[in-house]
């Protein structure tokens, strides 16, 4: 197995990652910035 494979498989791996979180951050700001405007 040469290296040039395992470098890709990690970069895509990172980059899942990164967009991962990317959703989740912004998720979690659109769920606290609702929560603002409920008057429960």
């Amino acid at each position: 197995m040469d290296y040039g494979w395992m470098s890709h498989a990690l970069m895509w791996i990172v980059g899942l990652m990164s967009v991962c979180a990317l959703v989740g951050a912004v998720g979690a700001m659109w769920s606290m910035g609702r929560s603002g405007y409920r008057k429960d």
